[in-house]
């Protein structure tokens, strides 16, 4: 697919961003409503209390729902609990599409070091080493799920019913995209 310039997109007031566990979504989506003075949703804090306990199914539905209703948003993912509320309803879905490799040697580091430092994140939570090696952790779901959102994310390329779609496979095309997307002020 050509990906569409920045200045097409002017119009566009509600933007998925999805994309392969490690691949940079919270991060992208904050510099992408810096970028176009959209209003950011970061899934995980919408989705995960304090302790790491997972706020019920029904509770996410009506939360994302609220978002999905609105008129101007990013996301920067889309759970399978909800993602029927937010994809029809997006413009635009910013696919970072990465590799394998890239994107788990990122979530490798990421997890390591916010292990270390202990920084908090959605809520106050906090990673573990301990935690990051056992079935439930986001190394894990890495391996999981990374098959799944690539094919999803080729469906929705094809998918002429759904929103335009934007894939990146490289970071730097990606923040070339963004950095382009800021210097025009739009949408």
């Amino acid at each position: 697919m050509q990906i569409p310039p920045p200045a097409d997109l002017s119009a566009t007031s509600r933007i998925l961003v999805y994309g392969v566990t490690g691949s940079g979504k919270t991060t992208y989506a904050a510099r992408l409503a810096g970028a176009t003075g959209l209003p950011w949703h970061e899934a995980d804090a919408l989705t995960w209390e304090p302790g790491w306990v997972s706020v019920p199914v029904e509770e996410q539905r009506r939360r994302i729902a609220a978002i999905a209703a609105s008129d101007r948003w990013i996301l920067d993912t889309a759970y399978g609990h909800w993602r029927d509320l937010v994809v029809p309803r997006a413009e635009l879905v910013v696919a970072l599409d990465y590799s394998r490799a890239l994107t788990f040697a990122r979530l490798l580091r990421r997890t390591i070091a916010r292990s270390i430092d202990k920084r908090p994140i959605c809520n106050g939570n906090v990673e573990s080493l301990a935690h990051a090696f056992t079935r439930d952790s986001i190394l894990w779901w890495h391996l999981t799920s990374f098959g799944r959102k690539q094919q999803r994310i080729a469906q929705w390329c094809e998918d002429p019913l759904g929103p335009v779609v934007v894939r990146f496979r490289r970071p730097r095309e990606a923040r070339l995209w963004l950095d382009a997307l800021a210097a025009c002020a739009c949408p």
